[in-house]
């Protein structure tokens, strides 16, 4: 027994350099797909009113998650406000680091305000409720980056702004950016009614903002990336489609299935809501009771192939701990990589020892 009280953080994940090269493939691919005008003319008139506006900036820390496998990591999920990377880096931020995450918030700045305006005077860390989240104390970490900066920042509930067509305010005082936390992603709740508006008038920077979750992070993108014939389709190039193929598990609408020829393979699918974050509503197939079988929702639920996690030996336990890999991305470039450990049926840190780790290449 190595370690007293089981920690993440002393727990690296090994992660082959070739994995590693193959997932950053995969992003600059799907960065690619979503820029593609026939990828666009699918897809915007299905998206809402807020996905299809476009307002200039794209989305910083975006999350793409891997599962590793004996034939190379298969992408699980993207995410547009992955969380992590603060609590990856813990304490020990390089310079260069740090410098090149600022960017990613300048840059969008000026892309919103078609390079008028370089640095956000005032920004606004967003999300429910933010002090009774898991991951508050990155949210500080956040906050104390941009105020080094030199820009004026809070951590607020979104209940808390007062937003209108007219734009965001604070305390009296007009909000440039919103790093945005929180999980209502198409701003469809009464809450964020004028955070909407004042989107929609290109009022404030959103970011991430709705029409990167509808490009790439709603879970129903993952029907068009494993289907062959739809980016054939779409005009996608071969090497292009082949890297979306190859790592992009199968997925289809549970509409789409015979339902008892599915309750017997089962045990080869994840179920998974559309419109739910993370893991919550998912349910592995082997862990599906009948009755719940029958009131999933053939429309908004998910139905992926089953790509088991990787796991890794910690000093604490001689018991596994399942692993998946994050990528943090902006547009198609890497910030950082950290991996999550966890043990149950889905990602979950409520086992001792759960949490983000740290990475070694091999």
């Amino acid at each position: 027994m190595v370690e007293a009280v089981p920690n993440s953080m002393h727990c690296p994940v090994d992660l082959p350099s070739g994995d590693l090269e193959t997932m950053i493939k995969l992003v600059k691919a799907l960065y690619k797909l979503h820029q593609m005008p026939a990828y666009l003319e699918r897809l915007l008139p299905q998206l809402p009113e807020t996905a299809r506006f476009d307002p200039g900036n794209e989305s910083v820390m975006m999350g793409y998650d891997f599962h590793l496998t004996p034939e190379g990591p298969r992408l699980i999920e993207v995410n547009t406000n992955a969380g992590g990377l603060m609590l990856a880096w813990q304490s020990n931020i390089q310079p260069q680091s740090a410098a090149n995450l600022l960017n990613t918030f300048a840059n969008e700045m000026e892309l919103f305000s078609g390079g008028k305006q370089k640095w956000p005077k005032r920004i606004v860390i967003m999300d429910s409720e933010p002090e009774k989240q898991y991951l508050y104390p990155e949210m500080e970490q956040f906050a104390l980056l941009f105020k080094n900066q030199g820009i004026t920042t809070d951590i607020v509930d979104p209940k808390e702004l007062q937003a209108s067509a007219e734009g965001v305010f604070f305390n009296g005082e007009q909000v440039d950016l919103i790093y945005n936390r929180n999980c209502d992603f198409y701003l469809e709740s009464e809450t964020m009614a004028g955070i909407k508006a004042a989107y929609l008038s290109a009022a404030v920077c959103l970011t991430p903002n709705p029409r990167s979750y509808g490009l790439l992070a709603d879970k129903r993108r993952m029907l068009l990336w494993s289907s062959e014939q739809t980016l054939k389709d779409m005009g996608v190039d071969p090497a292009t489609k082949n890297t979306i193929l190859t790592n992009t598990p199968v997925s289809r609408l549970l509409a789409e299935f015979d339902p008892e020829q599915l309750w017997v393979e089962r045990k080869s699918w994840a179920f998974k809501p559309v419109d739910s974050f993370g893991s919550r509503g998912a349910v592995l197939g082997k862990g599906l009771s009948r009755t719940r079988f029958a009131a999933l929702e053939p429309a908004t639920t998910l139905v992926q192939q089953l790509i088991p996690p990787s796991t890794t030996i910690c000093p604490w336990s001689d018991k596994p701990m399942k692993t998946d890999l994050r990528l943090f991305v902006y547009q198609q470039k890497v910030l950082g990589v950290t991996a999550r450990i966890y043990r149950g049926q889905v990602t979950s840190f409520k086992e001792p020892g759960s949490g983000y780790a740290p990475i070694k290449i091999v």
